[in-house]
C-alpha cells in the first residue's frame, strides 16, 4: 500500500515538474531579456522570468523645422553740461524673424517672415521713424534626385511697411503709407541650395513684379512708378492715378550667411530685378548686409548697411518749406546697435 502511495506521488510530481518546465521554456522564448526570479525545488532551482509591461513612446515624424527670434536694439547718447556741445538722443529697434522649412527628399519649401520697426528721439525734435519694414518670402522647390543642389522653384515675395513715412521735418503729408507702396514678386525659375556653404542662389527669367500704391493721393502723384493722374489745362482732374503697376522681368536673388570669425556672423541678401518692357537692363538693386557680433546667448551687437536703387522711386526733400520731388537716387541706410535677442 505504501509502495502504491509513493508511486502515485512520484508520478504526480513528475507530471507537475514537466508541465512547469514546459511553461518556463515557453515563457523564456518570448521574454529572454526580462528580469527573472528563482524558484527553489527539491533538488534543482528553476529560473522563471517575470513579465513586466513597458510602454514604448514614439516621436511623431515631421519634415518641418522652425526657428524664431525676437530682438531689441538700443543706442543712446546723453549730454549734461557738456562743454563741447551735443544733442542727447535715444534710438530703439524692435525686430523679429520667423522661419519655417519643409524638407523631404526631393522637396523643399522655405517660408520666412521678417519685420523691423525703429524710432529715434532727440532733444527738441519730435519722435521720428528710423526703420519700418515687413517682409514675407516663400519658395517651393522640387529636384529630380537628392544628389543635386538645384531645384525647380516657384518664389513669392511681399514687402510693405507698418506706418506712414515722412520727409522730415515735414510731417503734414506722408510720402509713403502701409501698402503704399507694397511690392509683390511672383515667378518661376531655378534655385541652388548649398547647405555646406550656407548659400542660396535663385534665378528667374519669368517674374511678375506688382507695385501697389493704395493711397489715392500718392497714386495721383505717380509715386513709386504707378501711372499718375491726368489733368486738363485748368488743373481739373481727368483721370485718377492707377493704384497698381505690373511688370514682367528678370530676377536674381542671393542669400549668404556664415560665421566668418568666431562669434562674428555675416549675412548678406541681394536682389536684382530688370523689367523686360520698360528699359531692360536698368536694374533695381536691393542689398542688405548685416554683421552680427555675438556676446553671449542673449546679448548681440549689430552693424548693418542697406542699399536700394529703384528707378521708379523718386527722392524728395524740403526746400524753403516746400516739398520738392527729384529724380531717383541711391538710398543708403546704416545702423549700429547693441541689444538682446531671444531665439525659440
Amino acid at each position: 500500500m505504501k509502495l502504491l502511495t509513493y508511486t502515485l506521488l512520484f508520478l504526480t510530481c513528475s507530471i507537475s515538474f514537466n508541465c512547469l518546465s514546459q511553461e518556463v521554456t515557453k515563457t523564456f522564448l518570448y521574454d529572454t531579456i526580462r528580469p527573472a526570479i528563482t524558484v527553489l525545488g527539491a533538488k534543482k532551482s528553476l529560473t522563471v522570468p517575470l513579465k513586466i509591461q513597458t510602454k514604448t513612446h514614439y516621436l511623431p515624424l515631421t519634415y518641418w523645422s522652425k526657428k524664431n527670434s525676437l530682438g531689441f536694439d538700443i543706442s543712446e547718447v546723453a549730454f549734461i553740461n557738456w562743454s563741447a556741445g551735443g544733442t542727447s538722443s535715444i534710438s530703439g529697434l524692435f525686430k523679429g524673424k520667423f522661419h519655417r522649412v519643409y524638407n523631404r527628399s526631393n522637396y523643399n519649401w522655405s517660408n520666412e517672415l521678417i519685420f523691423k520697426y525703429g524710432l529715434n528721439k532727440q532733444d527738441g525734435i519730435d519722435l521720428r521713424k528710423t526703420e519700418d519694414a515687413i517682409q514675407f518670402n516663400s519658395t517651393f522647390g522640387y529636384r529630380k534626385d537628392t544628389l543635386s543642389n538645384w531645384f525647380h522653384s516657384a518664389k513669392f515675395n511681399f514687402n510693405t511697411q507698418f506706418t506712414n513715412g515722412y520727409a522730415y521735418p515735414n510731417t503734414e503729408k506722408a510720402i509713403s503709407k502701409p501698402f503704399a507702396p507694397a511690392y509683390i514678386f511672383m515667378g518661376i525659375g531655378a534655385e541652388n541650395i548649398d547647405k555646406e556653404k550656407r548659400r542660396t542662389f535663385y534665378i528667374s527669367p519669368f517674374t511678375f513684379k506688382t507695385t501697389l500704391v493704395l493711397d489715392q493721393r500718392l497714386a495721383d502723384q505717380g509715386a513709386f512708378g504707378v501711372p499718375k493722374a491726368t489733368y486738363d489745362l485748368d488743373g481739373n482732374l481727368l483721370t485718377e492715378g492707377e493704384k497698381s503697376k505690373i511688370e514682367l522681368g528678370f530676377l536674381i536673388t542671393n542669400k549668404y550667411k556664415k560665421e566668418i570669425f568666431k562669434n562674428i556672423i555675416l549675412e548678406n541678401r541681394l536682389s536684382l530685378y530688370s523689367d523686360y518692357v520698360n528699359r531692360f537692363g536698368n536694374i533695381d538693386i536691393d542689398c542688405d548686409l548685416q554683421v552680427e557680433l555675438v556676446v553671449n546667448q542673449y546679448v548681440k551687437a549689430n552693424i548693418g548697411a542697406h542699399v536700394i536703387y529703384d528707378d521708379d522711386i523718386k527722392s524728395k526733400r524740403e526746400i524753403a518749406g516746400i516739398q520738392v520731388t527729384e529724380g531717383p537716387k541711391t538710398q543708403i541706410r546704416q545702423a549700429i546697435g547693441v541689444g538682446i535677442e531671444y531665439i525659440f
